[in-house]
């Protein structure tokens, strides 16, 4: 809807989102590997993230002084003064006769699991210099935790300017240079999160506990760097834990990274920064309380020569030496049209450095770049539409890179791109693209556009779901993506794959490779159904009208209008997407269907089969689930304690299988029986008192009829109007209570036991 603006427009998440930095808001754009539509495009869903209405002034000094200050400067008689002042858009974001300055220069991901619900924070740097930190907790709106800009700027403020007390007093604001300095020293350039690192807290007993946090730093104009410090997770201003300021020593700083590099259980970090005259160089980064972490004794120049090729981007990519059997750290850089790199690795004889560059690669300077962090592949590309994909190769000393053209026109036309992300996985490259040239005339009007390229195959995809390290099907959206494109395509589980996942789920006990197999059958149900003629979501007017007309009184119009909303409403469950109910009346619905090609008994027979599939891998997934939760209340309640979850429901569903014979589970429910000590506990209905019975894990219903949905992740019954879905709409998850203790608000923290997806 609007340009693409900023140095690198697009972001990709770790949680599958990208956010496209535009002149009016962040559009973010949800990957979803929906289980529960039988389309096999490229689910999406789309959020904004709006740019603030009023400019960003940052704060030099008092209000009334700064005021008098901007009159003097841009009445001063002195041509370098004023025209500097008026010329200058962090004096003057608001513009006056200038165009405003409107939009976002840069967003950065934070690593997932930082924010309320598990997931990512989006910081977002403003045109005008203002740094905010804003996240998703509703799924539909984006609320802003924290403003940064203005928090940096009263610390300085109280700080009089000065970074130390040593440092000497500042000078008047009133003079032209202090007034340049106190700007530059908070207006921001980039941004970047580390990775999740564990502080230790000390408690009022004197007690030490574990605290996950996160670092944000934040490049300023002057080469300062500050180090904010999060405490996870991060709900807004209390989060704040601490914020230091490092100077850098670089001129005219352009660009900034982490460098994070792990030798021997030693985690090493630093700040990788770069100028636009052309050094990179790794600063030095205390960090005070954080478990297992040790920094540099001094800087590491990686590049010092000032040739005038401004650094880009900077990409810091962790990989194993094959031929040094260590681990390493690759740096990339892009400068111009070329890409320096840099080979990082701890040895016996201490850090040891190789750098060089490659060249050939684009005729135009770099635009964007972007790295796969699963095996090291860089992406580049320039505005003409040519993207380069760069492989490393080690070598005895150092590496090589083998690189091979990407041509967009062969996929798009004739197109100019303005920046590129790669996923998680590695599965699809997004690009911002518009038109190119036709007949060597430009555009008239340009159309912003996010298209996906894949980069894997089907074989590829699958090979690399089923020897994952992560094991949780929604960090790797991107790949089951690709699956399910395939499956939903040809309309059958590939061969090799249900052969390789049977032998995963045999000779491992993992119930990632469970949860994997329901997804595939769930594709393989939906590949089967028979697409509505009609839109479901549309809603069927003519048929009321038709119903009010004909009906020959208001009892029968009544009766009918209720049969016909019926109707509808089972129509509109096709699309819905919650779990077990909508299967089973998606399974109704298909079953009643017609079949045009007369082959409508296997087709049935089929559908029940692939039913009988589902529930058993579901009520599989329960049982593990179950067990986990048992072990639990063993583990934290003592004797004759009313834990709040249907221990006995739970333990008496459990065996109530004669089929199911778990060696584990009978002696799990045995010792809790002997705790127990032949007490119920049973839950009751909140309207009617009655005992709510444990005989469903989806609902509780009591004698008088009174239904309750059962949190899937406590088997608690929601007894509110309040509760919680998973992204896909899969299970129901009571929200936490002040009174529930800390194991049980683990419990609710936990993802969905059958997709792997938050809850919100």
């Amino acid at each position: 809807q609007h340009g693409a603006s900023g140095l690198e427009p697009l972001a990709w998440s770790e949680d599958h989102r990208v956010s496209v930095s535009t002149a009016r808001s962040i559009a973010v754009l949800e990957q979803l590997s929906d289980v529960h539509s039988g389309g096999q495009d490229m689910v999406i869903h789309r959020t904004a993230v709006p740019a603030p209405g009023a400019a960003c002034m940052l704060k030099v000094g008092p209000k009334k002084e700064v005021a008098e200050c901007k009159e003097k400067f841009a009445s001063s008689v002195d041509p370098t003064v004023s025209q500097t002042f008026m010329l200058d858009r962090v004096f003057n974001p608001e513009g006056k006769s200038l165009t405003p300055m409107r939009g976002f220069k840069y967003s950065s991901w934070s690593p997932l699991g930082c924010d309320a619900n598990g997931r990512c924070l989006l910081a977002a740097l403003t045109m005008d210099n203002r740094l905010t930190i804003h996240a998703n907790l509703n799924r539909l709106q984006w609320v802003q935790l924290v403003d940064l800009t203005e928090l940096y700027g009263e610390r300085l403020f109280e700080a009089s300017y000065r970074l130390c007390k040593a440092d000497t007093p500042c000078g008047e604001l009133g003079d032209f240079p202090e007034f340049q300095r106190r700007h530059s020293m908070q207006a921001p350039v980039r941004m970047e999160w580390s990775g999740i690192c564990t502080t230790q807290q000390v408690k009022h007993n004197n007690e030490c506990r574990d605290v996950g946090s996160v670092l944000l730093a934040v490049l300023f104009e002057n080469g300062n760097i500050a180090v904010w410090q999060f405490q996870l997770p991060f709900l807004g201003k209390e989060s704040i834990t601490s914020c230091n300021t490092i100077e850098s020593g670089i001129s005219s700083p352009s660009v900034l990274s982490w460098w994070e590099y792990e030798h021997n259980n030693r985690k090493m970090s630093g700040l990788i920064v770069g100028s636009a005259y052309g050094p990179v160089k790794i600063i030095p980064v205390n960090l005070k309380a954080v478990k297992g972490y040790f920094t540099l004794r001094q800087p590491v120049v990686l590049w010092q020569e000032m040739d005038q090729l401004p650094v880009h981007s900077i990409k810091c990519i962790p990989l194993y030496h094959p031929y040094q059997k260590c681990s390493c750290s690759l740096v990339v850089a892009a400068r111009g049209p070329y890409v320096f790199w840099c080979l990082l690795l701890i040895s016996k004889a201490g850090l040891n450095v190789h750098n060089s560059h490659v060249t050939g690669l684009h005729s135009l300077p770099i635009v964007s770049m972007t790295a796969d962090k699963q095996n090291g592949t860089v992406y580049t590309c320039s505005s003409d539409g040519k993207v380069r994909q760069l492989i490393p190769i080690f070598t005895d000393v150092a590496l090589k890179f083998e690189h091979q053209l990407i041509k967009l026109s062969e996929v798009f036309g004739c197109v100019r791109t303005h920046g590129i992300a790669v996923s998680p996985c590695g599965a699809y490259l997004a690009v911002i693209t518009t038109e190119g040239m036709a007949n060597g005339l430009h555009p008239v009007n340009k159309n912003y556009q996010v298209q996906f390229v894949t980069l894997k195959t089907f074989e590829e995809a699958a090979a690399q779901l089923l020897e994952s390290s992560v094991q949780n099907l929604f960090r790797q959206v991107d790949l089951t993506d690709l699956v399910r494109w395939k499956i939903l395509k040809d309309k059958h589980i590939p061969q090799f794959l249900q052969e390789a996942l049977d032998k995963k789920i045999e000779t491992c006990g993992s119930t990632y490779f469970w949860r994997f197999k329901l997804f595939l059958l769930r594709i393989l149900y939906q590949s089967m159904q028979k697409a509505p003629s009609e839109v479901t979501w549309r809603p069927s007017h003519e048929d009321a009208k038709i119903l009010i007309s004909d009906s020959p009184g208001m009892g029968s119009t009544e009766d009918d209008q209720e049969e016909g909303t019926s109707k509808q409403a089972s129509k509109q469950s096709l699309g819905d997407t919650g779990k077990g109910v909508d299967i089973d009346d998606t399974a109704e619905d298909s079953l009643h269907q017609p079949s045009d090609t007369g082959g409508r008994e296997p087709m049935v027979e089929k559908l029940l089969e692939i039913q009988a599939q589902i529930e058993a891998v579901e009520m599989h997934l329960t049982r593990e689930h179950m067990k986990r939760v048992l072990g639990e209340v063993y583990l934290h309640t003592w004797i004759t304690e009313n834990t709040s979850i249907p221990t006995r429901g739970v333990c008496d569903f459990l065996m109530s299988d004669d089929g199911y014979d778990d060696r584990t589970a009978r002696v799990l429910i045995g010792h809790i029986l002997k705790k127990m000590n032949k007490q119920t506990f049973p839950e009751h209905c909140s309207l009617c008192k009655e005992i709510l019975p444990f005989t469903d894990r989806k609902q509780a219903v009591c004698s008088n009829g009174h239904i309750w949905l059962r949190c899937f992740l406590t088997y608690q019954s929601c007894q509110s109007l309040v509760y919680r879905r998973c992204l896909l709409h899969d299970s129901i998850a009571r929200h936490p209570t002040p009174e529930d203790p800390e194991w049980i608000k683990r419990l609710l923290q936990g993802p969905c036991t059958f997709c792997d997806s938050p809850v919100f």
